[in-house]
């Protein structure tokens, strides 16, 4: 028998490089659209400093990588032109990382609600999800356009939270970037983060609270974290 010892826990979780490797449809579209221009493609390895912000930065930071520039106010349907291309491969190679599944299914067996902050839009992310038949394990998607701040504002990962039906003060986020660090920290939410996902900084100045090599290492980094903050709750 499992017992449910993350009951009252919400875990909230990061989208691309956490849950899920997207960096080839999300740079394979970038990439088509940079061609379409005449300019030359970004490495996959681009991801990990242009994936995490949203579609309107990556393809700033993108066309500016390929020493090109976009200029949204002269060219308004390249946006257009990405979500339409990628919605169209959206998970073509895309796919969760090693143990996602399982790990999700453990984590709902031991009582703990799950939901996704990303900074992705909300579409986006749920059709990314349903694609990848995720959308069973989720309470709430919480991508840039439902909350009232993006990360790194503590506002996005307390939203999630709360859409959840969760208490941000028994929450745990898991993410890969300092956008997910920087969320986390300043909702006083302790942070996993990913050192396999797109990882924009040294892992050392992400300032989380414990990184993982494996998503399979995830249970026992969320029973530390949950421990600890039991351990500085106050006493009945």
């Amino acid at each position: 028998m499992t017992v449910r010892d993350l009951d009252g826990w919400t875990i909230a979780f990061d989208l691309d490089g956490t849950l899920v490797d997207s960096a080839p449809d999300l740079i394979g579209t970038l990439n088509h659209l940079l061609n379409a221009h005449g300019h030359p493609p970004v490495p996959l390895s681009a991801a990990r400093h242009l994936v995490g912000h949203g579609a309107r930065a990556l393809l700033r930071h993108g066309f500016a990588e390929a020493g090109a520039v976009w200029d949204e106010v002269a060219d308004p349907g390249l946006f257009d032109r990405f979500i339409a291309h990628y919605l169209g491969r959206i998970a073509d190679d895309s796919r969760p990382f090693e143990g996602v599944v399982e790990t999700l299914d453990a984590l709902a067996g031991r009582g703990a609600v799950l939901c996704v902050a990303t900074n992705k839009r909300s579409d986006l992310a749920e059709a990314l999800i349903e694609a990848l038949d995720l959308g069973r394990h989720f309470a709430a998607v919480a991508g840039a356009d439902r909350v009232s701040a993006r990360k790194p504002a503590a506002a996005h990962v307390v939203e999630a939270v709360r859409m959840a039906g969760g208490d941000p003060a028994r929450a745990v986020m898991v993410g890969d970037a300092s956008t997910d660090t920087g969320s986390a920290r300043a909702a006083g939410v302790p942070c996993v983060v990913c050192g396999f996902g797109y990882n924009d900084l040294p892992l050392h100045q992400l300032g989380g609270d414990v990184v993982i090599d494996s998503f399979l290492d995830l249970i026992a980094a969320v029973e530390r974290l949950s421990a600890r903050t039991l351990l500085r709750e106050p006493a009945i």
